[in-house]
């Protein structure tokens, strides 16, 4: 396992979605991390880095900053989690949700279903088969 931070040179959007597939196209990737703001891209996982700045000089300027072993995830700090406050009365709820569609539906008359038949006539369509 390695850990391979490169230094590129894109300015669109397009460039950073080639080197994105570029980079996940190999195998050995484990994961893919990119920066834009620092132009920094972090691949982690079994992979030759001189073969993977190699491809990405095809499509821009690309520069080995670091190879190392993969630096552990920093472990945060548990917060006690909070008791969420339970809800009292589920039935409650849904005639709150049922009100609001009602009120919704009155200010929408789009969303209020209209039937609507369509009938079509012999005389209408010159293609129908009428046996007479």
């Amino acid at each position: 396992m390695k850990q391979v931070v490169l230094k590129l040179d894109f300015h669109d959007e397009r460039t950073r979605k080639k080197i994105m597939k570029t980079v996940s196209s190999n195998s050995g990737v484990d994961s893919i991390s990119m920066d834009s703001k620092d132009m920094k891209l972090t691949v982690t996982g079994d992979i030759d880095p001189v073969s993977l700045v190699s491809k990405l000089r095809k499509l821009c300027n690309a520069d080995i900053l670091s190879v190392g072993p993969p630096k552990a995830p920093e472990k945060k700090k548990e917060e006690p989690k909070k008791a969420e406050p339970r809800k009292e009365d589920p039935k409650k709820d849904k005639d709150d949700l049922a009100e609001l569609l009602k009120i919704y539906r009155a200010h929408n008359p789009q969303m209020v279903p209209v039937p609507q038949y369509f009938v079509r006539s012999v005389e209408e369509d010159p293609n129908a088969c009428v046996i007479c």
